[in-house]
């Protein structure tokens, strides 16, 4: 093993901390968490919410449907269900537990002037304000950089939790890439003690797989899962039905948890269920499935870890990528071809603009793992896009930076197209 003691010990860490699970899309349990929080300190319900939330937060928020909340939709239905519902103790399972009784008041609260949604001024990608009111009490959460990173709890003007450590940075924006160099990963997997990670990745397959069998079960979306799984003629074409099924699921309002994967339920299906079902059917012993897991889930953290939480580059091709690397890894494919693989997918669909969370999210993922195929094979074959093909470097840390930097900053512009598209100036 070459990588040293404390970077295994730093990518392990990252990878615990950034596989969680999730019930519903995480925007608007984010939304719920922070709402949750500010009730639970304000020490009463409150008569009246505002939440103020950046723009990326409000696109992934406005299409997608909230678990347990009878179907509804958007910023208000997320934070007024943290607040009547929610254990704030939960995190991103704050809303797992909702009554019938929770949910009816929620709707009829939803279309009242009881919560007041804004759109923040800021440049961070995800930011929420949750302001709880109760006559001349007041308590705010402020959530900012990922999902749970409460940054700030005031009641009453009292400053009650205040961190001042984070100095307003996304916490992804904190890992260290040299650690998570492409060597470092590839030597990770194959040298982790299992045992370190087996715990959370047999909750992601079981989770992730749950959520799959329930959206082929069922009738989410336009069932774009099991459409595909009908016609499908070969392991990438299931895998690719599997993985868009629980898309649907998810993004339909299926309160199953998910395990993340970058702060995403939705990219943490795609670096899973790809290979779990490549794995099955292919009958690959466990080690070595264990071993593809956890090299997709790192694969994908790298890449995000230059595009950032939320962008207008969609995090299906970070994720699909990752999956790509398992399997080129299933097959055999050393560096050389994981190398390949990578080069092949970023260099194919790294402009895939991410317009919001919603049903089609199942459409983006299925495109993506198509890709991820077509790398793969030509990367056995050692068929690689060529240095300077566009946006491909010779060098593979600096390709990934690149897609990096194309994510955070080249899609700035595009993102605030596609919100004003999305909300028309409401949100």
């Amino acid at each position: 093993m070459n990588i040293s003691e404390s970077d295994y010990k730093y990518i392990l860490s990252v990878l615990k901390k950034e596989l969680v699970p999730a019930s519903g899309c995480t925007e608007p349990i984010a939304i719920a968490y922070a709402a949750a929080t500010a009730r639970f300190y304000l020490g009463e319900e409150p008569e009246k919410l505002t939440v103020k939330c950046s723009g990326n937060v409000i696109k992934n928020v406005k299409g997608v449907t909230v678990p347990n909340t009878g179907g509804l939709k958007g910023v208000r239905a997320a934070a007024i269900v943290g607040t009547l519902g929610g254990d704030h103790e939960k995190k991103l399972e704050v809303i797992s537990n909702i009554s019938d009784a929770v949910i009816k008041k929620i709707h009829e609260l939803v279309d009242t002037d009881y919560c007041s949604v804004e759109l923040l001024d800021t440049e961070e990608k995800l930011y929420i304000i949750v302001n709880a009111i109760k006559g001349d009490h007041i308590c705010e959460v402020s959530i900012y950089g990922s999902h749970t990173h409460i940054v700030k709890i005031v009641k009453n003007g009292e400053i009650l939790f205040d961190d001042e450590s984070s100095d307003l940075k996304s916490e992804s924006d904190t890992y260290d890439k040299n650690k998570f160099c492409l060597d470092n990963i590839i030597d990770f997997s194959d040298n982790v003690n299992l045992d370190d990670v087996k715990e959370i990745l047999e909750r992601q397959i079981e989770f992730n797989i749950n959520s799959a069998n329930e959206g082929l079960s069922n009738n989410y979306g336009i069932t774009v899962g099991a459409t595909l799984k009908e016609g499908a003629t070969n392991v990438f074409e299931l895998a690719k039905a599997y993985a868009a099924a629980a898309s649907e699921a998810r993004m339909g309002g299926c309160n199953l948890p998910i395990v993340t994967n970058s702060g995403s339920g939705n990219q943490g299906i795609t670096v899973s269920v790809p290979v779990i079902i490549y794995a099955r059917e292919k009958n690959i012993d466990k080690d070595t499935f264990y071993r593809a897991l956890t090299l997709s889930n790192l694969m994908a953290i790298r890449i995000k870890i230059g595009i950032g939480k939320l962008s207008a580059f969609c995090g299906a091709v970070s994720a699909a990528c990752g999956s790509a690397v398992a399997i080129t890894y299933i097959e055999g494919g050393r560096k050389q071809q994981i190398e390949y693989t990578i080069k092949n997918m970023l260099g194919n669909v790294s402009g895939v603009v991410c317009d919001g969370a919603k049903i089609s999210c199942a459409l983006k993922i299925a495109s993506a793992l198509d890709a991820g195929a077509i790398a793969h094979k030509l990367a056995m074959k050692n068929q690689v896009l060529e240095k300077d093909t566009g946006i491909i470097k010779e060098d593979i840390e600096e390709t990934i930076d690149g897609i990096g930097r194309l994510g955070s900053e080249g899609m700035r512009e595009t993102d605030k197209v596609i919100l004003d598209m999305m909300t028309a100036g409401h949100c």
